[in-house]
């Protein structure tokens, strides 16, 4: 084994480690090739901020056959402008334009100027792009963590961000120097659910930009991501079983096992499960909070419908929850997307269950810790989804796990097909 891990965490993904996503790359530069803008989405980890980084990248610009010597490449994460406002965000864009400026003595002297004043503002931008045009290049604004700025403060009311965000599409989609001008901005949801209510005054979302969601890894892309260590096919079946297609639990996973072996340790299904909850746990805590308050109640419920084949005293009854999910079909298909959970159809019609069993296992225990208090809190939501009967049965279903902790397997039941694989080896001969 060689010394360097070949497996990335805590930084975007260089491009030479990029795997997959090669349609949604060549809609991006379909995007930046017509000068118009791109929304990506998904969820914590799920590789927004590398798939933008990406698209810095000269070489890739090159396999995608467009010129990246015309193009100025902007990289700016909106979660750096603390706390956000309108002129802090053009200013920072601005300066982080000189720098990919440098050099040029024309364009300096315009952004010099600009910077000296109090305030910068969205017709500043505009200036500057005129001068971009006129020497024949295109600003490409990629824009990472783009919720920071459908977020309010003290300083940037409800009444500066339908501003700001008014700025942006006559920027993006109105003015004269959009011809200079691309954007591609990435977010956790789908904008038009995290932004300002369409108004009759307002111009929706998908006016101005393509949406594209980024999802777990495919199969074939998991098999690409774990096949450079020749890991055996029960390791991959294992890491796959508590990470599914989620990129950034499969290189924690990934760089966790490569980095034990590489020491010479020999990892037990227990130790490993405890160290890759503690390196992923801000994910599920994440992905929970991320949620509003229908798709954590349905994560609940999907969990809860599950657990009753775990339990060694299966003493309990959620009726047909059945008839809850057809209902709620449109907020499963999100979290489906998202990559939280996943569908399969048999003869009894169509099951759902998380894609990652560390995640099934961590809100069982969010359910384990709670109280009657939140049992109480959660009321009217239960009843928004079920009827009374139905609500009263989830609710006995709740006690009775709290009084039965003791028989819910520990979380190396979780990893079921990992820690199967653990005695057959790790790497093919």
């Amino acid at each position: 084994m060689v010394s360097q891990n070949p497996f990335t965490v805590g930084q975007p993904v260089p491009p030479e480690r990029f795997v997959g996503r090669i349609s949604q790359i060549a809609t991006a530069f379909d995007q930046i090739h017509s000068r118009s803008n791109l929304a990506i989405w998904g969820g914590a980890g799920i590789g927004k901020s590398s798939f933008l980084e990406l698209l810095t990248y000269p070489e890739v610009w090159q396999l995608q056959e467009q010129d990246p010597s015309n193009a100025v490449i902007v990289y700016l994460n909106c979660l750096s402008i603390i706390p956000f406002t309108p002129s802090r965000f053009w200013r920072k864009l601005l300066k982080l334009l000189q720098e990919k400026l440098d050099g040029n003595a024309a364009w300096q002297s315009v952004i010099d100027r600009i910077l000296e004043n109090t305030e910068v503002t969205r017709e500043d931008i505009g200036s500057v792009l005129k001068k971009i045009g006129e020497q024949d290049k295109f600003l490409v604004l990629l824009l990472d963590d783009y919720d920071a700025t459908l977020r309010t403060n003290a300083q940037y009311t409800e009444a500066d961000r339908e501003i700001f965000l008014s700025e942006c599409r006559d920027l993006a989609y109105h003015s004269e120097e959009k011809r200079f001008f691309s954007m591609i901005v990435a977010s956790r949801r789908r904008l038009n659910e995290i932004g300002p209510k369409l108004t009759e005054e307002s111009s929706p979302w998908y006016n101005h930009y393509l949406f594209l969601p980024l999802k777990p890894f495919t199969k074939d892309e998991v098999v690409i991501l774990l096949s450079g260590t020749l890991m055996t096919h029960e390791l991959r079946e294992g890491i796959s079983e508590i990470a599914d297609g989620h990129p950034a639990l499969l290189q924690n996973a990934a760089h966790l096992l490569y980095g034990k072996l590489r020491d010479r340790q020999t990892p037990n299904a227990e130790t490993f499960a405890r160290e890759f909850l503690e390196r992923t746990e801000q994910f599920f805590q994440d992905t929970w909070e991320l949620c509003n308050e229908v798709e954590q109640t349905l994560l609940m419920l999907v969990a809860l419908s599950r657990l009753k084949g775990r339990l060694q005293n299966q003493g309990y009854d959620l009726g047909d929850i059945g008839i809850i999910f057809s209902q709620r079909e449109r907020e499963l298909t999100d979290l489906e997307q998202r990559g939280v959970i996943k569908r399969s159809v048999d003869s009894d019609g169509t099951i759902y269950s998380f894609s990652s069993s560390i995640m099934e296992w961590w809100v069982i225990k969010e359910i384990e810790n709670s109280n009657e208090e939140g049992i109480q809190e959660r009321q009217k939501m239960f009843l928004d989804l079920m009827s009374r009967k139905q609500a009263e049965r989830v609710k006995t279903v709740i006690r009775y796990l709290w009084e039965h902790r003791d028989d819910v397997k520990s979380m190396v039941e979780w990893i079921g097909k990992l820690a199967g694989a653990f005695p057959k080896g790790f790497f093919q001969g």
